[in-house]
């Protein structure tokens, strides 16, 4: 089965807004207040991407800007009251730099940002070069995907493999990205398979089934036996 390929490079967005390792904590603010964003990408070169500064980078000077923290909170914060001194991209930043390749699968990059709990994350060639950014919100864009197609991909992609028309009569509609299966279905026993690869198909919310199996031929009733009368001789 060759389901719908999407990837990161099929929702990720290509104008990317990123800093120089030079740039100045002013220069970051302003420019994540400008471009709307949490995080920028810090490249060096001709567009490596070296680290990333996030609002969390640049909340520590804010934090320690008027406090003498104790000895044992320097100790516990020592990353971030080095930061807190930063004046730099380069300085500031989360480096190495937590990427995906524009060839990942959504799963993959959805996988990889709840791990490490950030918004977003920098897409990459194979030498590190920026390629766009992907965000939480360009993952859910796959829910925007029409009913129909959902229910032609699951047609084609499912039903049609797991229960082909000469054994079953399976019935799939789609509503709102919730897929119902319904009719009849000769071996029940790979509805758990159905479910599991219908909610692989993107854009699928959820799966329901209401199918029963055909009826069975009943066999025929033995004759009965034949009751011929009895002609002795007297």
């Amino acid at each position: 089965m060759h389901g719908t390929p999407h990837i990161v490079s099929d929702v990720m967005t290509h104008t990317v807004a990123a800093i120089g390792r030079g740039a100045s904590f002013k220069e970051i603010v302003r420019m994540m207040q400008d471009w709307k964003v949490s995080a920028l990408p810090v490249l060096e070169g001709e567009g490596r991407v070296v680290g990333v500064v996030s609002e969390a980078d640049l909340l520590p000077k804010e934090e320690f800007r008027d406090s003498d923290p104790d000895r044992h909170t320097q100790l516990r914060r020592l990353p971030d009251l080095a930061k807190a001194g930063a004046v730099t991209a380069g300085e500031l930043m989360t480096s190495p730099a937590l990427t995906v390749h524009a060839d990942a699968t959504l799963a993959q990059a959805a996988r990889t940002m709840a791990l490490a709990k950030v918004k977003r994350l920098p897409v990459v060639d194979d030498v590190g070069m920026l390629q766009g950014i992907v965000s939480r919100a360009d993952l859910l864009k796959v829910f925007l995907r029409e009913d129909e197609d959902i229910a032609e991909e699951v047609r084609r992609e499912v039903v049609s493999y797991l229960f082909p028309k000469s054994t079953s009569s399976a019935i799939v509609t789609v509503r709102d990205g919730v897929v119902t299966l319904s009719g009849h279905i000769r071996d029940t026993s790979l509805i758990p398979v159905a479910a599991r690869l219908i909610r692989a198909v993107e854009g699928v919310v959820n799966v329901n089934f209401d199918v029963s199996e055909p009826n069975r031929p009943s066999k025929p009733a033995p004759a009965p036996p034949s009751h011929s009368e009895n002609t002795s001789p007297s």
